[in-house]
């Protein structure tokens, strides 16, 4: 982990490219050195709206491009302010399915300045795959993305 928190790093501080390519690549990054992460994206507060919006992304098409507050694990997020895995899809009552292969999802909030912004959603189609040093991975994520907000 520690080597891919170093190249996450580099993505995120090089001067060479804009704060969308810098999402896009981190994105590309863990999809690629993670077998279990099928879905991999970036939602933000659209505006002053109580929804997120689809940011840069890895994956299949999804027509979860806007997703309101409270709706689905992305919007349970968005109001709880708190990590959320779900090891099992099919046991989640407000999952909002995006792609039958998916059977598992973890969202972690980003913050800036002690307000909730935005989140990356990562799903996979392995039934509880994530484990305590992916979901440190994507807290610290988290946190050194929104440094470049």
């Amino acid at each position: 982990m520690s080597e891919l928190k170093k190249r996450l790093s580099s993505i995120l501080e090089s001067p060479k490219h804009n704060t969308e390519e810098k999402l896009e690549k981190v994105c590309h990054l863990l999809d690629q050195e993670i077998s279990y992460f099928n879905w991999t994206g970036f939602y933000f507060k659209n505006g002053d709206k109580e929804e997120l919006i689809l940011g840069p992304y890895v994956g299949a098409p999804t027509d979860h491009t806007i997703i309101p507050y409270g709706k689905g694990i992305c919007g349970q997020v968005a109001v709880s302010n708190e990590t959320f895995v779900v090891p099992d899809v099919n046991e989640e009552s407000n999952y909002l399915s995006c792609s039958i292969d998916t059977k598992a999802e973890i969202v972690v909030p980003i913050f800036k300045e002690g307000k909730n912004i935005g989140q990356i959603d990562i799903d996979s189609h392995t039934v509880d795959p994530f484990t305590k040093e992916d979901r440190e991975l994507l807290e610290w994520l988290c946190n050194e993305v929104s440094k470049v907000l």
